[in-house]
């Protein structure tokens, strides 16, 4: 699909290394992004809307001393690498120092670009992406009880990623994402209910089929017609699977190394001590095979690394880039991310909670009075101390069993107090980056009418 080789993306990368070091850098990498992505999407049995969009991104970060600078542009001329050079160099002559800044160790460098399978031959025309995105809605649109699509989509991308560092590192890695999804409404005037589904994937291959799809989304939407509403009470929560990964995302968020360093993570102070119950497992896996969200080295050119950061419930490990690993006196665990437009900042790569040992029907089945969760919406949650508060929606559990749909509650808890509340079901599906089983957290507070 990219119109630039890794070849190219190579050529490029060193003529504005050589540029950098021309107009005074004493130091400097650079990153550039080839890619394309097309995207239709339908409604009512006809095209709605069909994109194209082709990326061409670079950018350029200088160090002079401890003073560092960034520079980006949207276009791959070499006849502008040398002016591009010089106005980062200009930048980082008048900038603070940072003692924390700087390129990683060439002792830490990934040796080669290892192969995780994150790039598919599959390559779908504007035709293919348009026939995908109606099957999925004629799909939804059968579904009895659905009186409407809210649309459905199909996408496909590819991306050649280049880094390059005058501390000797230069590697390149080709990744494609495939997806489609379809939104029902089911019901009619002010008693209407509307849900979605999607699917995700590194490889075509692995991809649901769009019926299947389509027809989640209505019997979804259907599901949620005629809801009650229910007094506010304390009740074990359970979330379902695609949204219990929301609850990761907090927890990524809370071991990021630069929340950690600046000290507005509510985990800051809890390294190796339990966090979750005994047994639970979370991890950070770049190397993970047709990952979302692998890669063969880092945003600074640190090898993908599988880091275990819950083990047996407790903390064990923060994701660090380099900057923050010296802010907190530690190594760099490969997890750098980065633009064209700053310098690396750490972040999580497939983040996982592992499964348990039960299964999602018998965790309902266990639970006399509770709330079952299939929609959130705000994003009510503070990192400094842990509170969380979240518009929700879904199911009302009585005796074990899913009785009836609840709408217009608010889910709120402490995020410390619920890890340590929280069981995982048996039920992990990969359909992100970021990924959990069904979930039960024992005593949240559900506010209703």
């Amino acid at each position: 699909m990219t119109s630039n080789t890794t070849s190219d993306l190579q050529d490029y990368a060193q003529q504005l290394l050589e540029c950098a070091k021309a107009a005074g850098a004493e130091a400097a990498d650079t990153v550039l992004i080839s890619g394309e992505s097309n995207h239709a999407s339908v409604r009512d049995g006809s095209v709605e809307d069909i994109e194209r969009a082709e990326t061409r991104d670079l950018g350029l970060r200088v160090f002079i001393g401890q003073a560092q600078a960034v520079v980006s542009a949207s276009r791959f001329e070499p006849a502008e690498f040398s002016t591009l050079a010089e106005r980062a160099v200009a930048m980082a002559r008048v900038s603070p120092p940072d003692p924390m800044s700087g390129l990683a160790a060439d002792t830490d460098l990934a040796a080669g670009t290892a192969d995780f399978d994150i790039a598919d031959d599959e390559d779908p025309v504007m035709e293919d992406l348009v026939a995908l995105a109606l099957r999925a809605e004629q799909a939804g649109r059968s579904v009895e009880g659905v009186s409407k699509s809210s649309g459905a989509g199909a996408r496909s991308s590819r991306r050649h990623v280049m880094l390059a560092a005058t501390n000797g590192f230069s590697g390149c890695y080709v990744r494609t994402q495939y997806s489609f999804s379809a939104a029902m409404i089911a019901g009619t005037g002010t008693g209407m209910e509307s849900d979605y589904d999607y699917s995700a994937a590194s490889h075509f291959q692995d991809l649901e089929t769009p019926e299947t799809i389509g027809r989640s989304a209505g019997e979804r939407a259907v599901r949620h017609l005629n809801p009650r509403k229910v007094t506010s009470k304390q009740v074990p929560v359970i979330y379902e699977q695609r949204l219990a990964s929301s609850l990761m995302s907090h927890l990524a968020s809370a071991v990021n190394g630069s929340a950690v360093a600046r000290g507005t993570s509510f985990l800051k102070d809890r390294m190796n001590t339990g966090v979750f119950k005994a047994g639970i497992t979370v991890t950070d896996d770049a190397t993970l095979p047709r990952g979302m969200s692998s890669r063969p080295f880092d945003g600074e050119g640190l090898p993908g690394n599988a880091l275990t950061v819950i083990a047996s419930g407790e903390l064990k490990s923060w994701l660090l880039d380099t900057r923050s690993a010296r802010q907190l006196g530690l190594a760099s665990t490969g997890n750098a991310a980065r633009s064209t437009h700053g310098p690396p900042q750490p972040a999580s790569t497939n983040f996982n909670l592992a499964p348990g040992e039960i299964s999602a029907k018998d965790l309902i089945a266990n639970v006399r009075d509770g709330f079952f969760v299939t929609g959130l919406i705000g994003m009510g949650v503070n990192a400094v101390t842990g509170d969380y508060s979240r518009g929700a929606s879904g199911f009302w559990i009585e005796n074990g069993e899913i009785a009836y749909p609840v709408s217009e509650v608010t889910v709120a808890g402490n995020l410390v107090e619920m890890f340590a509340r929280l069981t995982p079901a048996d039920d992990l599906l990969l359909r992100g980056s970021t990924n959990a089983p069904t979930c039960l957290i024992e005593g949240m507070t559900v506010a209703g009418a």
